[in-house]
């Protein structure tokens, strides 16, 4: 991880002044919520009375301003029930996501509940919004991607989008939780201090951010060490953290960590616990209270019943249209193809799917004929990590080969291999058998599901991703997939695939 230098206190001032973004943003999601669902309401009424069901005469004004209202009124209130604009997860978390859905669900039944029971609302009304509901999620979905992706943007220059988070705990799990935080800005979170024990507590080296000397001392992963436990909410105040992440350890009690929790109270900063339990998606977790304690419990993954039978289902489904879609961008790719080098139309590659088994991929060929004897020579030039080989600029890719691989045109024709059962639209790489050859006990849970045309690997950057970035990556999916993670990144490898990063 990429450690960041020890700031000053005016530094720590600047980056911590950004933590007012949350707020911003916040309202700014409000506002544009509300002009999404007005809208879709507005349009729905319109179509109710002009077009779905035939001018229903002269409506009153006050009948014509009343509908709408109430179903802006009532989706809004929905989308702030069901937390859609909490600071926890807006701009970081798909669960934002989730939560517009949930509170779309939750609005369209209310206004039937309201329909049925009141003459304010008309069951026409209801019918209405299945027009309208559909341009509203859009709506929602997209403004709030727009927005995530500007305060992305701010988080990758470090700008702003950034949340100050003080970590408490010894010296080596400070030092391993700055890092992490640290190294991945586009998380939304910035490690501005650490908190050590008093056995961890260094020798003083500078009062410029006003505390006692005796608290002051070296760096921990690049961010000051700014107290010991006894003044961490003082601490959190001074330098403006929005929130505390502890360690627990044997100097870090239940005790201790309540202590800190009454502390943080006072000053109005979050408190967070880390644990080591990572790549678990957060809907496998349940806090569970117990005798005084609180467990975590994690759902064991499952890998087949009817969330597999689900994602069947939308593979053949949208396979069978997108096949269909495409059809004349495939006539034109073989005809480029077959015109421009000498070989075969298709190249058949044998490959590793779900449990082991082999099957036979298709892909357009985008090399000369016989590349793969080549590989041994060019063995010194890999650009690639672990088992896998790939040059940036390989000599074997044809002149219409590089065109396809950079906006992966290549491997439209996979699309059969998902209609034959083989492959998924979205799951892991596909695996050579050499490569799974080489597989440890980790990487070999990328077989439980089948691989897939696209996955976190390519949204994530593709052939520009480390090894071990890849099969972890490859792994949480295995172990998290939910349907509407794979709408997510359906969603994401359209932009990937325009831009073209990380394709070679």
């Amino acid at each position: 991880m990429n450690e960041r230098p020890a700031r000053g206190f005016h530094d720590l001032r600047t980056t911590l002044g950004r933590s007012r973004w949350q707020a911003r943003y916040q309202a700014r999601l409000r506002i544009t919520d509300a002009v999404v669902v007005a809208t879709s309401a507005v349009v729905a009424y319109v179509l109710d009375s002009t077009l779905l069901f035939g001018a229903p005469g002269s409506p009153s004004a006050v009948r014509s301003l009343l509908v709408p209202a109430v179903v802006a009124t009532v989706w809004l209130a929905a989308l702030a029930a069901d937390k859609a604009y909490d600071l926890r997860v807006i701009g970081r978390d798909v669960a934002e996501y989730k939560r517009v859905l949930d509170a779309t669900w939750t609005a369209a039944s209310l206004l039937a509940v309201i329909a049925w029971l009141t003459d304010v609302v008309e069951l026409r009304d209801v019918l209405a919004q299945a027009v309208a509901v559909p341009l509203g999620v859009v709506g929602l979905l997209t403004g709030r991607y727009a927005w995530r992706q500007r305060v992305m943007r701010a988080r990758r220059r470090g700008t702003g989008g950034l949340t100050a988070v003080l970590v408490v705990g010894e010296r080596a799990q400070a030092e391993r939780v700055v890092s992490r935080l640290n190294g991945a800005p586009e998380q939304g979170f910035v490690a501005v201090g650490a908190c050590l024990p008093p056995s961890d507590d260094a020798t003083p080296a500078d009062d410029d951010l006003g505390l006692p000397r005796d608290k002051v001392g070296a760096d921990v992963a690049g961010v000051p060490v700014l107290g010991g436990l006894d003044r961490v909410g003082e601490v959190a105040a001074l330098v403006r953290a929005s929130a505390v992440a502890v360690s627990t350890s044997d100097t870090i009690t239940a005790d201790e960590v309540r202590r800190l929790a009454w502390q943080l109270e006072r000053v109005g900063v979050d408190l967070m616990l880390t644990t080591e339990l990572a790549d678990v998606d957060v809907e496998r977790v349940t806090v569970t209270p117990a005798s005084g304690l609180s467990l975590l419990h994690v759902a064991s993954p499952r890998f087949d019943g009817r969330k597999f039978r689900v994602k069947q289902a939308m593979d053949w489904s949208l396979a069978a249209l997108l096949t269909v879609l495409v059809s004349p961008v495939l006539v034109a790719v073989g005809a480029a193809v077959a015109l421009t080098s000498r070989g075969g139309l298709f190249y058949l590659s044998e490959r590793v799917g779900r449990g082991g088994k082999i099957f036979r991929m298709i892909k357009f060929r985008t090399m000369r004929t016989g590349a793969d004897r080549e590989v041994a020579a060019l063995t010194t030039a890999n650009d690639a990590e672990g088992p896998l080989f790939k040059m940036r600029s390989d000599p074997r890719v044809t002149r219409v080969g590089g065109f396809l691989r950079r906006y992966s045109l290549d491997e439209l024709p996979q699309l059969v291999n998902v209609l034959l059962g083989h492959m998924s639209l979205v799951g892991p790489r596909p695996a050579l058998p050499h490569e799974v050859a080489a597989y440890g006990e980790r990487m070999r849970r990328r077989l439980l599901v089948k691989p897939g045309m696209t996955g976190m690997w390519q949204v994530s950057g593709r052939s520009d991703l480390p090894w071990d970035e890849t099969v972890r990556l490859d792994v949480y999916y295995a172990e998290n997939w939910t349907p509407f993670l794979d709408v997510l990144i359906l969603a994401r490898t359209a932009r990937a695939v325009v831009s073209g990063r990380g394709a070679y």
